[in-house]
């Protein structure tokens, strides 16, 4: 069984808590045991590295810190937790006053990074730690005839590891081709879309959304699936928003990967929490 540390973040707890059950039933299914941090904080998400950048990289190596006690490598569903994960990682290996500070401050709670923890996103570890083939063995539903436009999205790819594709990746589309479904092939898969921008500048903002959203559908989309919390809030809670604003009449089911292999699965709906997104992905699954 393969055995990782798992860092939920805020947003699984509650907005996201489909995408956190979906994570562990679908784990379990694959023999991947995910052992939750202890005592876990927010990794400040996007914010509070404007505002004190060396607290915030102290918040975040402290997730670290309880992760390396574990002696396992540390798994984030959410593209921005992974992403300031993976940089105080490798900032403080390459930083020696910084991490200096950092661990400084850790003491406090008992606690020290040496930088031995790997940080990996959900994504990657499906598609390279378990792998396409071993999901398609356990498949007993494939997603046959449903064209699903992977939704990687602007962080996951950012830290740039050794000898990864990052002009065109192809880990997610594989993933949904192992579970039946036809992966769809579209311009702006890596395209951000628009983050915390929707507070400050909402139209700007929306119209990412929107060209996101005609992307998709224009190339033959029945669904996005995505792997990041504030991704999924933009793409489905301000679709009518996109509408109102644009006259469009976008209609387009959002689900967490996580929620798509565990039907594939033969997981029921209820425990991937199917049933609760605000766009019905019911017109779409019902033939299956």
């Amino acid at each position: 069984m393969k055995e990782f540390a798992y860092f939920p973040g805020c947003s699984l707890e509650k907005l996201a808590i489909s995408y956190h059950t979906s994570t562990l039933e679908t784990s379990k299914k694959l023999g991947v045991k995910l052992q939750e941090l202890e005592d876990w904080n927010c990794c400040g998400s996007t914010t509070y590295f404007h505002i004190d950048e060396l607290l915030a990289y102290t918040l975040t190596a402290r997730n670290l810190a309880i992760a390396e006690k574990t002696g396992l490598d540390v798994v984030a569903p959410c593209s921005a937790c992974f992403k300031n994960m993976f940089f105080t990682a490798a900032h403080m290996k390459e930083d020696p006053d910084l991490a200096e500070h950092i661990n400084f401050a850790l003491e406090e709670d008992g606690l020290n990074f040496s930088g031995n923890t790997k940080v990996r996103h959900l994504l990657e570890m499906f598609a390279q730690d378990v792998g396409p083939d071993e999901i398609r063995s356990k498949v007993t539903r494939p997603l046959e005839g449903v064209k699903v436009a992977p939704y990687y999205g602007c962080q996951i790819l950012r830290p740039r590891k050794d000898h990864e594709e990052v002009e065109n990746p192809r880990y997610f589309e594989d993933l949904l081709s192992a579970i039946g479904a036809t992966p769809i092939e579209y311009a702006l898969k890596m395209r951000c879309c628009g983050g915390s921008l929707i507070i400050s500048s909402r139209i700007a903002a929306l119209s990412m959304v929107r060209n996101l959203l005609q992307c998709a559908v224009d190339q033959g989309a029945d669904m996005i699936a995505t792997a990041c919390p504030m991704c999924q809030v933009n793409l489905e809670c301000y679709q009518q928003s996109v509408n109102q604003e644009f006259g469009t009449q976008f209609a387009v089911p959002i689900l967490y990967f996580t929620q798509l292999m565990g039907l594939a699965l033969g997981i029921p709906k209820k425990k991937l929490g199917i049933g609760k997104e605000l766009v019905s992905a019911s017109p779409v699954l019902a033939a299956l």
